[in-house]
């Protein structure tokens, strides 16, 4: 008998999406599915067109284009859409392999159907190294991994991946593809080679007889021809859309109020409930008892559910069902968790660390002898640092719409994860998946918080359970105490400087480390001996994916320390770092970029300094400099500047309102991020107490690009992030000479 909770199964179906996960499931597909299985971007018309092109006025020409008659193109994108731009991106990309008029390409959300799976971002993730790869080859590559990705339900929005991935060698080829088979069909009908056949906007033109048409009139003809699955792309000289500023298709409808979000969907025509829930307080404890009589007599409550691990109620109206949640007495279960506190959590990593020592625990990264060059160092300087626990806290609240009725179960809800939903709602409810939908309009922000299917199956379990349709909601408080979470952290370095004060000896042992392994390695910058090490430690709280995962604790850390040895050598610190990376000439083309920008050089007023960190994460190297201003004795964020190189930026605009999005969310962390433990459960529980930055402490964004042409090109989600904090702690050094060394900021300059 299988007693796993929900949410020990979800975290355990997360682990799925770990490289270690990834080749397990590659052992599992055997070595007959290497020849040539799955297709990029595939073809199964015949299967899709019911979903995606039901219309008689429209046709499929593979699996993420359709035409219509009026000669527009649909671009299918598998990615959601989270406020990052990603389906205009996607379709951007698309639509110029496909020479597409711009004015007539709308996007449409790929179904929840393994078809869309985004096979490269497996690939990206687990084997890098077969990106690229030659014809004779690829074929097998994309086989190999289109069957892990069914076998990991590899439906996903995450690790700054929809763009160089799914955009890069999906999209592109999807659009090359198609229109190749569009050139094909009108080769044929036209009685003329395919190599005289030219297109422009949407348009296919044969120069020489004078003839040309629309794609509309050659789509049907087009589904026909065969499909190539390694088209040639276009080279940068060729690109009309990809590198320019195109406006986002997902912005008219929010602006005018007709996009649907998860909260707004709902099955159409059906009358549904409301569902409000408690989970327990503490990790890993159940409902030892419940006292629900005053609750049963209130006004609208349909139902009350003791489902063992929450409690629901239902209720003709969300008011109704969250009024008679707070009347219910619940008694839960004992934690058996040692850890009750923040300051057990630290203690207990503490002494991890300590137990580790000089040369314990599991080697990260190493290089040379760090501990035989720290005995030799000129100048030794040791520093810790702390990172709190930290949640997403997206805007739009936590939800879910199912309807589980003759044996089916449709769900409307925010997901980045939903073929993942899909299976978890299978297991849970006994449902086959062939008879479970999952409808996944646009998502309010999520960060990594809608990577798991908890919520989406607690709501599936009520609606099974009571026969109602139900819409069910998570307030604030229940979000913010009982949902998964950035893992506290805690980091001893020690450094070793030779005589001229370059860093020759780096020494690391920390707690917790989670996804991507390299995150934890200094590995810009040329030291030449390096000992990194991680310490096993419990972790209390349920741990996910947030905003550049384990970047956002070692960004903050390793810059820090670096900031540490340029001030022990009495370097600049924009200096100290040039020379550490003086190897790598994109490394310091950026940083010279950051110079320009920030004015480095020039002293500012009074009171005021600024600070320099930079990391390359997802692909994407970011330099960041903060301006900020101590002459009150607390912290004001005046400026802040980022100088990036992803290799080659798709889309200018949205590229860096991604930057300056990560920037904020990053700031927003260092300034007042921190979740507390007391009693086993966390303090914090809405915005009051878990702030965010408000417009009037932003400081002004500033964001260059340079394109350096390196591929595969680099994402742009997160990679803004990670040198928000380090930059801004740098600077408030600068100013005041306090090292800060433990987050958030601000509670420390009250």
């Amino acid at each position: 008998m299988n007693d796993m909770s929900p949410e020990k199964k979800e975290r355990s179906r997360l682990a799925k999406w770990s490289r270690r996960g990834f080749i397990g499931a590659g052992v599992l597909a055997g070595g007959g599915l290497l020849i040539g299985i799955g297709v990029r971007p595939g073809n199964p018309i015949g299967k899709l067109s019911s979903k995606v092109a039901p219309g008689a006025d429209e046709q499929l020409v593979n699996s993420w284009v359709k035409i219509d008659t009026n000669n527009i193109v649909t671009a299918i994108v598998p990615h959601c859409e989270m406020g990052q731009g990603a389906h205009s991106v996607l379709a951007q990309m698309l639509a110029d392999e496909l020479d597409a008029d711009w004015s007539k390409v709308n996007v449409m959300q790929a179904p929840t159907d393994g078809s869309y799976i985004v096979t490269d971002t497996a690939r990206m993730f687990v084997a890098p190294f077969t990106m690229n790869a030659a014809d004779w080859i690829e074929p097998t590559w994309n086989g190999l991994f289109t069957q892990i990705g069914r076998l990991a339900d590899a439906m996903l929005t995450g690790g700054s991946s929809s763009i160089r991935t799914t955009g890069q060698y999906q999209m592109r080829v999807a659009g090359a593809a198609a229109r190749k088979m569009l050139v094909g069909a009108a080769a044929d009908e036209w009685g003329v080679p395919a190599s005289e056949i030219e297109t422009r906007d949407s348009t296919l033109i044969h120069a020489a007889s004078g003839r040309q048409a629309s794609y509309a009139e050659f789509a049907t003809a087009a589904a026909e021809q065969p499909m190539d699955q390694t088209p040639e792309l276009k080279s940068p000289d060729q690109y009309r859309l990809i590198g320019k500023s195109k406006a986002r298709t997902d912005i008219p409808a929010k602006v005018d109020g007709t996009a649907k979000f998860g909260i707004d969907a709902a099955p159409e025509g059906v009358d549904y409930a409301y569902a409000a829930s408690v989970r327990p307080p503490v990790p890993g404890t159940r409902v030892a008892s419940m006292d629900a009589s005053k609750a049963q007599t209130m006004a609208g409550v349909l139902q009350i559910l003791n489902m063992g691990d929450f409690v629901a109620v239902v209720a003709d109206s969300y008011w109704q069902a969250q009024q008679a949640l707070g009347q219910i007495d619940v008694t839960w279960t004992e934690a058996e968790s040692p850890i009750r506190s923040t300051q057990d959590q630290f203690a207990a990593y503490a002494r991890a660390l300590d137990e580790a020592g000089a040369t314990g625990g599991e080697e990260a990264a190493a290089k040379g002898d760090a501990q035989a060059a720290l005995e030799s160092a000129a100048i030794v300087i040791e520093a810790e640092y702390k990172a709190p626990y930290l949640a997403h806290a997206p805007m739009e609240p936590i939800n879910c719409t199912a309807q589980v009725i003759y044996g089916k179960c449709d769900v409307w809800t925010s997901t980045q994860v939903p073929l993942m939903v899909r299976s978890a709602l299978s297991d849970a409810l006994g449902i086959s998946k062939d008879d479970i939908t999952v409808h996944h309009p646009y998502l309010g922000g999520s960060f990594g918080r809608r990577l798991e299917a908890v919520y989406a199956v607690m709501a599936a379990r009520v609606a099974q359970a009571t026969g109602y349709p139900v819409k069910s909601i998570w307030s604030r408080e229940e979000d913010t105490q009982k949902a998964l979470y950035r893992p506290a952290e805690l980091s001893r370095f020690k450094g070793g400087l030779d005589e001229n004060g370059a860093l020759v000896a780096y020494d690391n042992v920390f707690t917790q480390r989670h996804d991507p392994a390299e995150a934890s390695v200094p590995g810009i910058y040329a030291i030449p001996n390096t000992s990194v090490r991680v310490a096993e430690a419990p972790l209390h709280l349920p741990f996910a994916a947030w905003r550049s995962v384990d970047h956002s604790q070692h960004g903050f850390f390793i810059e820090s320390f670096i900031d540490e040895a340029a001030h022990a050598a009495g370097s600049d610190p924009m200096d100290y770092r040039m020379a550490m990376v003086s190897g790598s000439p994109r490394h310091v083309a950026v940083l010279e970029k950051l110079r320009e920008m920030s004015r480095w050089d020039t002293p500012g007023a009074q009171g005021t300094a600024k600070g320099v960190a930079i990391v390359e994460s997802f692909g994407t190297i970011v330099a960041e400099v903060i301006d900020v201003d101590m002459s009150s004795g607390k912290p004001k964020m005046l400026n802040a500047w980022a100088v990036c190189d992803a290799g080659y930026v798709v889309n200018p605009d949205g590229f860096a309102n991604q930057i300056e999005g990560g920037i904020v969310f990053g700031l927003t962390a260092a300034m007042y991020g921190e979740l507390d433990l007391e009693d086993g459960a966390i303090v914090q529980s809405n915005f009051h107490d878990y702030k965010m930055l408000r417009i009037d402490e932003t400081p002004n964004i500033e964001v260059a690009v340079i394109n350096s042409g390196i591929v595969p090109i680099g994402g742009a989600g997160e990679p803004g992030l990670p040198p928000a904090a380090p930059a801004l702690t740098n600077a408030i050094f600068a100013a005041t000479g306090r090292r800060l060394r433990d987050l958030p900021i601000a509670k420390q300059f009250t």
